[in-house]
C-alpha cells in the first residue's frame, strides 16, 4: 500500500521537478492508518489512488496528493503549522507526526467535531482545533512557518501570505473550476516578497466560506 502511495507520489514529485519524496514524510504516512479515517463501507478503498467520500459532501484525498503536499511544505519539528479544512482528520494526522504543534480550521462543525474526537482518540495532543472560516486564516496564532489549504480557492487568500512568516511555504489548490486547478506552491522570503510557483494540475472540492 505504502510503495504504491510513494510511486504515485515521486512521480507527481518528479513532474514539479522536486527529487523523490523526503523519507520522514513516507515515515508519517506509514504510522498513520488511513482506514480509520473512513466510512466503515470505504475501508477496502481507504489506498485506492482515488478521493473518498467523508460526509457532508466532503472528500478525503488520495495518499500520495497527502504525501505531495505534506513534502512540499518541507516541515521541520519546531515548525508552527496550519490547515485549513481539517476534513477527516487524516491529513492532521500526518502533519501532527512531523511537527511538535499544529493548528486545523473547520468550517463545517460536524465534520470538525468527529475528526476532533478521532485524533483524540488516536492520542494526539498536539493539535488546536478551531471551528470558522479558514479562508482568513487564524489571525491569533500568526504568523506561521507553513499552511496548507484542503481545498480549492478561486484564488490566494490575501489574509494567509499575511499570516505566512518570513521564509514560510504556502501549498494549495487554486482554480475557478473543479477540473481546472493548479496546485502552488507560495514562498515569502525574509524580506516579505513573495514567490509563486505552479506545479501540476489537481482537482479539489471548493473551499467553503467567505470570500
Amino acid at each position: 500500500m505504502l510503495s504504491d502511495i510513494q510511486a504515485e507520489a515521486n512521480y507527481a514529485c518528479r513532474m514539479t521537478g522536486l527529487d523523490d519524496l523526503n523519507d520522514h514524510v513516507l515515515a508519517a504516512m506509514s504510522r498513520v492508518p488511513r482506514q480509520r479515517f473512513v466510512s466503515k463501507s470505504f475501508r477496502p478503498h481507504a489506498y485506492d489512488n482515488s478521493p473518498l467520500p467523508i460526509g457532508k459532501g466532503q472528500t478525503i484525498s488520495q495518499p500520495f496528493i497527502v504525501a505531495l503536499m505534506t513534502d512540499l511544505m518541507a516541515p521541520n519539528r519546531d515548525d508552527k503549522i496550519l490547515e485549513v479544512g481539517t476534513g477527516s482528520g487524516y491529513q492532521t494526522a500526518v502533519l501532527a507526526e512531523l511537527v511538535d504543534h499544529l493548528y486545523s480550521i473547520e468550517i463545517i462543525p460536524a465534520l470538525a467535531k468527529k475528526s476532533r474526537r478521532r485524533l483524540e482518540k488516536a492520542g494526539y495532543t498536539n493539535i488546536s482545533f478551531q471551528v470558522g472560516d479558514g479562508y482568513y486564516g487564524w489571525s491569533e496564532m500568526a504568523p506561521f512557518d507553513a499552511i496548507m489549504v484542503t481545498a480549492a480557492v478561486e484564488h490566494i487568500p490575501q489574509t494567509l501570505i499575511d499570516q505566512l512568516a518570513p521564509g514560510g511555504r504556502l501549498v494549495l489548490p487554486v482554480g475557478e473550476r473543479r477540473y481546472s486547478q493548479d496546485l502552488l506552491l507560495v514562498k515569502k522570503d525574509q524580506y516579505g516578497a513573495v514567490k509563486i510557483t505552479r506545479l501540476l494540475p489537481v482537482s479539489f472540492l471548493p473551499l467553503s466560506g467567505s470570500r
